[in-house]
């Protein structure tokens, strides 16, 4: 299959942290909670990392159940991260991003627990977000494009 482009757009929005976010004409909020700066209005970014990792894996899991002859009722993923956030606020020279991140899939089935352990490694081989964090990626920084403030005539 040949590459693919996702694209999405942050923007900030005119007062306080909050953020949307816009991808194939659907839109969420990203905000941090009050005690970091923000209103508390939606997720903070790093929490929409881990919730990404979930939803990826419980994707992958509906995708690829039938080929592995697995049938469940109920599946979820509850993940964890541990983040030092003095790192983001400049006051300490620790790793600014996550340092580990945990995870425990829930799947209610009557399946037998090596079939299950199978499929529970291909997920986590299958899963994109899994081997986006997991796997170092090429960031970079396309351009900068500033745009000039229009002056109003009063």
């Amino acid at each position: 299959m040949p590459k693919t482009l996702f694209k999405a757009t942050a923007h900030l929005q005119e007062d306080g942290m909050q953020v949307k976010a816009n991808s194939r004409g659907f839109e969420i909020t990203i905000d941090e909670p009050k005690n970091l700066g923000g209103t508390d209005m939606g997720m903070n970014p790093v929490e929409l990392v881990l919730s990404a990792l979930g939803a990826c894996q419980a994707i992958v899991a509906r995708c690829y159940a039938n080929q592995f002859d697995i049938k469940f009722d109920d599946f979820w993923v509850e993940i964890e991260g541990d983040l030092d956030t003095d790192g983001f606020m400049n006051k300490s020279d620790v790793r600014r991003g996550y340092s580990e991140i945990r995870y425990d899939i829930h799947m209610k089935t009557d399946a037998p627990k090596e079939k299950v352990d199978e499929f529970v490694s291909f997920i986590e081989r299958t899963c994109p977000v899994e081997d986006t964090i997991a796997n170092p990626v090429n960031v970079k920084r396309n351009d900068i494009i500033i745009e000039k403030i229009e002056e109003q005539f009063v």
